[in-house]
């Protein structure tokens, strides 16, 4: 990777400018001989992985493969992360600054040329790369990728993006705008998702009307951070010490988590043989919340269930949780290749000697296959994924307000679907990595007034690695996690307690 936009060492050894000529316009611009012919590798990266998300990828596993395969680590990956995730999360800051220097909306920019362009504007408005650099870089990628006729453009657009700076692109962008939309633009979250959040932020009593907008720019700007890896230990495969001795700290949040600053995590052996695994603090927490000891009472040997397991990460560390208390967990995914997954994710489990029953089967009907078999459910449902934009940038972008309806839709005969597996007594686990009212409060609410389930205070059963309870997780009796207060994704996790006698 080449952030200096080129030039030679001299007798010494000493990094020398490129040769430079004026341009009408009295900037400095190279001559057409020393102009790079191809982009470097690591940007080729990012721009593969920015049109791979545009057909569907997901842009943390396209991105891991890509970089395997360009054989790139260390400094080189770590801007090619950067650039890429801020390139996609940034787009709704972006797009309307390109649209002023290029004097066309983005919808009139060949695709691939947008994307060639938003790497351009992330490198000089979001990174510390010199301004140079970022230009001539990024021309030399779009003459690669995008040819010489685009490659002009994309450098006659990028020059403009770098008369300004980010905080004078900002100022003009929202100028004349809603509070709201403003802050939708500056922190590239599209409105919907603003105000979605906004609404849960005050229905969950985690702000009031007085710092409700304080709240919601510290969410949004949580959203833009890239996240810390967090690491889970799997009981009885795998301790906290041992990731410590590897080079993690300890979660103040979950006392089964690690949390790595910096660094591949699959070169940890724990990680690599799948004793431990990259885990967002939040969902170990709902996970150790549905596992606590003595929470159902019943038969010595019991069974648990996870309704959607997979990938299954949820479904390991509730296996292994499940099997210090002597019960097994039966899991249950949709599709084979999702099976496959959880199985994949449950390998270290299964070698160790601990029982998981693994099925195939759509959630939805197990309610009527097995009536009033298990003790605990986990039904961590698809949602929209707003809890976890930090990790996955495309998904503001991909979701949309329509998406909601059947979401819940689903959601709801899967809740349904999990209480009539639970015995009498029994408890259900609902969550989601979405704060999304339709898709959380309200839907439980709406189940529990049906079925005459009780909604069980969770918040007690949430407790940091001390011992102390966590605090800000809502009015209850559910919880909400956020990731301007704990760090986590925006988890949601509801304990409902079936009638011991149905009428």
């Amino acid at each position: 990777m080449s952030d200096d936009g080129g030039g030679y060492r001299d007798a010494k050894g000493r990094q020398r400018p490129a040769a430079r000529r004026r341009s009408n316009d009295g900037r400095s611009a190279q001559r057409p001989t020393d102009r790079r012919r191809s982009g470097d590798p690591a940007r080729r990266v990012a721009w593969q992985v920015t049109r791979n998300v545009a057909d569907g990828a997901y842009a943390n596993l396209d991105l891991q493969k890509l970089l395997r395969e360009a054989g790139l680590h260390g400094r080189d990956a770590g801007f090619a992360t950067e650039l890429t995730y801020g390139a996609i999360r940034m787009r709704g800051l972006y797009d309307p600054i390109i649209e002023r220097c290029a004097g066309r909306p983005v919808a009139q920019i060949d695709a691939p040329v947008l994307d060639t362009l938003r790497l351009g504007a992330h490198q000089l408005l979001g990174m510390r790369v010199p301004a140079h650099a970022a230009a001539s870089e990024t021309v030399a990628l779009a003459r690669e990728v995008n040819g010489a006729g685009a490659a002009g453009f994309v450098n006659a657009v990028l020059r403009r993006v770098s008369e300004r700076t980010r905080e004078e692109w900002v100022a003009e962008v929202i100028a004349g705008r809603e509070p709201l939309e403003r802050l939708s633009i500056e922190h590239s979250h599209p409105m919907w998702v603003v105000r979605a959040m906004r609404a849960a932020l005050l229905e969950r009593g985690t702000a009031t009307s007085d710092d409700v907008d304080e709240q919601l720019l510290a969410l949004l700007q949580a959203d833009n951070a890239p996240p810390l890896v967090s690491l889970v230990a799997r009981p009885g495969l795998a301790t906290v010490e041992e990731l410590v001795a590897a080079g993690a700290h300890a979660s103040q949040l979950s006392r089964v988590g690690a949390v790595l600053d910096g660094g591949d995590p699959a070169q940890i052996d724990a990680v690599r043989r799948m004793r431990a695994a990259v885990q967002d603090e939040g969902s170990q927490l709902l996970t150790l919340a549905l596992a606590e000891p003595g929470l159902v009472e019943g038969r010595e040997h019991q069974e648990w269930l996870d309704l959607c397991a997979g990938p299954g990460g949820k479904t390991a560390l509730l296996a292994n949780l499940a099997a210090e208390q002597g019960a097994v967990v039966f899991a249950n995914e949709v599709s084979e290749h999702r099976t496959t997954l959880v199985r994949k994710s449950l390998r270290a489990t299964l070698e160790a000697g601990i029982e998981v029953m693994i099925g195939t089967g759509d959630g939805r009907d197990l309610g009527v296959e097995e009536p009033d078999t298990y003790e605990r459910v986990l039904a961590d449902v698809p949602c929209t994924g707003l809890g976890a934009l930090r990790r996955r940038p495309e998904a503001r972008w991909r979701r949309t307000p329509s998406d909601v309806t059947p979401l819940v839709t689903l959601q709801r005969q899967l809740l349904l679907s999990a209480l009539a597996t639970t015995r009498p007594g029994g408890v259900v686990g609902y969550s989601t990595c979405s704060p999304h009212l339709a898709e959380t409060s309200q839907l439980v609410a709406s189940v529990v007034e049906q079925t005459g389930a009780t909604l069980q205070d969770a918040r007690p059963l949430f407790r940091d690695t001390a011992g102390a309870p966590i605090e800000h997780l809502g009015n209850g009796p559910d919880v909400q996690l956020w990731p301007h207060l704990h760090g986590t994704d925006a988890m949601y996790f509801a304990l409902l307690r079936k009638p011991e006698t149905q009428d």
